[in-house]
């Protein structure tokens, strides 16, 4: 499970290191090589799945070509982003241009552990939405509950 945030530097090469707690989430195949599949994420970030992970996403998506107008669009956007990469044995990954330029990666970024996935932020548009959506955070409760909100009103036990 990928936990937690951390700062980290875009090398001249545009690598960046893959803290150590995340690595044990990307199994090396036979030959010893740790694979992941970095794409296109939401509000300016990018997604870092395990292999494994990103198949799990492609499930949750439906993948019916004939799903209506923005499914498809959804479909071209994501997939065309989609990039495998490679973590070499120092934990370090490629991050190709054109993900860089989406998410806006410079030199200061910051990996950013979701459950089933790490996001991959510059770390000024981190810092942006931790400022803007820190005083959200009791308010969510409804999102973690599943219930749409009726645990924080005292609803007197209604089903």
């Amino acid at each position: 499970m990928f936990l937690g945030e951390s700062i980290h530097t875009l090398d001249a090469k545009s690598r960046l290191v893959v803290p150590k707690r995340f690595l044990a989430e990307f199994p090396e195949d036979q030959e010893g090589r740790r694979n992941a599949m970095l794409t296109r994420g939401f509000e300016g970030c990018l997604f870092l799945f395990p292999e494994q992970g990103f198949e799990r996403a492609l499930e949750r998506m439906q993948l019916q070509a004939f799903g209506g107008a923005e499914l498809r669009t959804m479909q071209r956007l994501f997939f065309s982003n989609a990039h495998q990469t490679q973590i070499d044995g120092a934990g370090r990954m490629l991050v190709p241009e054109k993900l860089r330029a989406l998410a806006g990666l410079e030199r200061d970024v910051v990996m950013v552990g979701c459950a089933d996935r790490a996001e991959i932020w510059s770390r000024e548009a981190w810092e942006k939405f931790n400022a803007e959506h820190d005083e959200e955070f009791d308010r969510l409760d409804s999102v973690m509950l599943g219930d749409g909100g009726s645990a924080r009103g005292g609803g007197g036990g209604e089903d």
